[in-house]
């Protein structure tokens, strides 16, 4: 699941494809201190991630208001559809990244310490006997992400599928009984079940032994120097002691799992 991704995430760059190439010049945490603003790219349109109506205005905008505010400096967003489009915005971070060095290895992202996992797990009706990824049989269809791993694991696998553009797409799918499983994270799953209450869903366990659908996630950072990357590090270690990264991701439904 390192380059092959759910269209949904890359499209909230809550994991930045391979392709992205970031500006030449680093940005220093004196520089950022000095100008008191630190920039975050995130999609306009893509809740729970990020929304720019700003009504609730998702939680890598709450967490990267609350990583400035440790660092004594204000927020600007940078709004971006495409990932091509950093070149020009110039924003420091992102969230929900990869915490990956193979995956970033053509990114030119660094990477802080994680702060939380996840990966791909199945979301099934309430009523559904499915238990986990290898309950899945012949009889079943999955619904799966358009050239993601998990497409091409569980077609391994001779199960059917039907695929999707987003995995929103494939939640409502299975909501209205269209398919058995859809895979799909656990953060838009979740969120799903809190804005569709009439439809919720129930969300299994994912499969820690097919490591491919399972990674931690970290902060971005484009070409920052050594005491930037220690900077969040540090923000980042308080925000999580306190509760306060916990307390943004419950509010949008998503319970959080400690990075292994």
């Amino acid at each position: 699941m390192k380059t092959i991704l759910p269209l949904s995430v890359v499209a909230a760059f809550a994991l930045i494809g391979p392709a992205l190439i970031c500006p030449a010049q680093a940005r220093s945490l004196d520089t950022i201190r000095s100008t008191g603003v630190i920039g975050l790219c995130a999609h306009p349109n893509s809740l729970p991630f990020a929304s720019k109506a700003g009504d609730p205005p998702g939680f890598q905008v709450e967490l990267g208001q609350a990583l400035a505010r440790d660092l004594g400096v204000s927020l600007n967003l940078d709004w971006i559809i495409t990932r091509y489009q950093m070149r020009s915005a110039g924003c420091d971070i992102l969230l929900d990244v990869i915490a990956d060095r193979e995956a970033q290895s053509e990114t030119n992202l660094r990477i802080s310490k994680p702060y939380y996992r996840t990966g791909v797990a199945l979301a099934v009706p309430s009523a559904s006997k499915l238990t986990s990824f290898k309950s899945l049989n012949e009889n079943t269809k999955v619904g799966v992400q358009v050239g993601s791993m998990a497409a091409m694991i569980i077609g391994q696998r001779r199960v059917p599928t039907s695929t999707f553009g987003f995995e929103i797409d494939s939640l409502e799918a299975l909501a209205n009984h269209e398919i058995d499983a859809a895979a799909v994270t656990p953060t838009v799953a979740s969120y799903f079940n809190l804005t569709h209450p009439d439809k919720a869903l129930r969300i299994l366990d994912r499969d820690e032994s097919e490591a491919n659908l399972n990674w931690n996630v970290a902060v971005g950072m484009v070409r920052p120097d050594d005491s930037l990357r220690d900077a969040i590090d540090g923000a980042l270690e308080r925000l999580r002691a306190d509760g306060t990264v916990e307390r943004i991701y419950r509010r949008y439904g998503v319970i959080l799992q400690s990075p292994k």
